[in-house]
């Protein structure tokens, strides 16, 4: 088994066991093979659907170099991520990823990724998921304008 999926295996099922989130773990190393970040996910323990294994690996690997940008690294994580966490991915600019279980057997046990994906599929558009709603466009465009002509970061 590869060395980095291994830790990231580990990591989840310890704190599976501690009933601090599900079978999920990531790790990232860097261009040198060096390991930034291993995590798991802590759904249960921090209240936070958000606390998704790679996205805490993500968070973890940006604070340790100090850069919202990993575009360099490589992550490795137990399951293939959910729409939320290849968004990250992607806004870390990872461009590679390799994963264990394939998101029919998330699904298999009961985890719901699934329906986000028809979701997206859908173009947004079942109001029995989600409403979306524009709302104030003007007003927020304004703001973004302001951004635009300070010349901040654009990440």
């Amino acid at each position: 088994m590869n060395e980095i999926l291994q830790q990231a295996l580990e990591r989840a099922r310890k704190t599976m066991n501690e009933n601090i989130g599900g079978p999920f773990g990531a790790a990232i190393i860097n261009e040198k093979g060096e390991i930034l970040a291993v995590a798991s996910n802590s759904v249960l323990r921090d209240n936070d659907p958000t606390a998704h294994a790679e996205v805490n690996a993500i968070r973890a690997a940006c604070k340790k170099i100090g850069s919202y940008d990993l575009s360099d690294c490589v992550l490795y994580t137990t399951a293939y991520p959910c729409p939320m966490c290849l968004a990250a991915i992607i806004w870390a600019n990872i461009k590679k990823v390799y994963f264990g279980c394939r998101p029919q057997d998330a699904e298999a046990i009961g985890f719901r990724d699934d329906f986000i994906y028809r979701f997206i599929e859908n173009k947004c558009c079942d109001k029995t998921i989600m409403e979306i709603n524009e709302l104030d466009r003007e007003e927020c465009l304004r703001l973004f304008d302001e951004y635009q002509k300070m010349n901040k970061t654009i990440y």
